[in-house]
C-alpha cells in the first residue's frame, strides 16, 4: 500500500526561496493497492493527483469534513467533468443537511460558477459515521473525531498494513496531555498500532494554550497520542500557515531533542510517498 501525501495545509517559503519546502497546498493524500486509489480530502492538492490509468472509470473521494481547505479542490478535478467517470463522494453525515446540499453550498456561485447538477461525471454520494465499509482492495473505518462541524478520520486496512488519517483533531481538548484511557480519546480505535499514522499537529504547545477549541492538535500531543495507541510512525500535517519553512525545521529540531522514545515520527511534507507494512 503506498501513500503519497498531496497537500499539508501549506508553510511559507523561507526567505529567498521559491518555493515551500513542506508544501502550500492544503489537504489531499492518495492511498494505493494493486492498481486502485482513493483519495482523502479534495484541498488544493486534489489538482494534483493523476489517476493510475487514464481508463479508469471509478474514483473515490472521501471527505474528512466540510471546511474549505478540504474541499476546495472539487471543482478543478477533472473526473467530476468527464461523462465516462463515475465519481464516489464519501463524506460524514449531518443531522440537519444532506451529503448532497452542503456540496451544493460550495459548488455553486457566488463561490463557483458550475452547479453541481450540471456536472457531466455519474455522480455517487455516501453519508458515513461511525462506518465499516469497502472500497476496492481496501477496508475502511470511519469516526467521528473532536473538530468542530461533523469531521471523521479514516483507518484504511490493505494487503500490507494499516494506514490512519486524522488531519483535523483536537484529542487534548485543553487538558495538559491526554487521558490514558483508550475509553475517553478521540480517535484511539482509528489509529491503535497502525503501520503509519499522519495527524494534526499544527501548534506549538506555547500556541496550543492560546488556540483551545479551535480543533487542532499541539506537535507534544499528537505525538503523546501516537505513543499511547502504539503507532509505528506518525506524519504530523495541517502546517500552520504562518510557519515558515525554516521555523517548521526549528520546530522539529526542538520537538527531536526533548522526544527521545521509540516512536518514529516526522513532518509531512508534499510529494511524499511512504510505502505502509513492507
Amino acid at each position: 500500500m503506498k501513500v503519497s501525501i498531496q497537500g499539508v495545509r501549506g508553510s511559507i517559503p523561507t526567505s529567498g526561496s521559491e518555493t515551500a519546502y513542506f508544501g502550500g497546498n492544503t489537504s489531499c493524500v492518495t492511498v494505493m493497492e494493486e492498481e486502485w486509489m482513493i483519495i482523502l480530502d479534495a484541498g488544493s492538492g486534489l489538482q494534483k493527483v493523476k489517476l493510475p490509468d487514464p481508463s479508469t472509470k471509478r474514483v473515490d473521494i472521501l471527505l474528512t469534513h466540510f471546511h474549505m481547505d478540504h474541499i476546495q479542490g472539487l471543482g478543478f478535478f477533472s473526473p467530476l467533468f468527464d461523462p465516462d467517470k463515475e465519481v464516489h463522494i464519501w463524506a460524514p453525515s449531518s443531522l440537519t443537511q444532506g451529503l448532497l446540499s452542503r456540496l451544493n453550498k460550495f459548488l455553486s456561485p457566488p463561490l463557483f460558477p458550475v452547479l453541481m447538477r450540471d456536472l457531466p461525471c455519474k455522480l455517487v454520494l455516501h453519508d458515513i459515521s461511525n462506518s465499516s465499509f469497502e472500497i476496492g482492495p481496501f477496508s475502511l473505518n470511519s469516526e467521528f473525531v473532536i473538530h468542530p462541524g461533523a469531521t471523521v478520520g479514516f483507518r484504511i486496512k490493505g494487503k500490507s498494513g494499516v494506514f490512519a488519517f486524522i488531519p483535523d483533531h483536537e484529542p487534548a481538548l485543553g487538558l495538559k496531555g491526554m487521558i490514558p484511557d483508550k475509553k475517553w480519546v478521540s480517535g484511539y480505535e482509528l489509529i491503535e498500532k497502525a503501520d503509519l499514522l499522519v495527524h494534526d499537529g499544527q501548534f506549538t504547545i506555547d500556541e496550543y494554550v492560546k488556540k483551545i477549541g479551535w480543533g487542532h492538535s499541539s506537535m507534544e500531543d499528537t505525538i503523546q497520542l501516537a505513543e499511547f495507541a502504539g503507532v509505528k510512525k506518525l506524519l504530523m500535517t495541517h502546517h500552520d500557515p504562518a510557519h515558515t519553512d525554516s521555523k517548521l525545521q526549528e520546530m522539529f529540531t526542538e520537538l527531536k531533542s526533548k522526544n527521545t522514545g521509540n516512536l518514529d515520527f516526522g513532518f509531512a511534507v508534499e510529494g511524499m510517498e511512504i510505502e505502509v507494512g513492507y
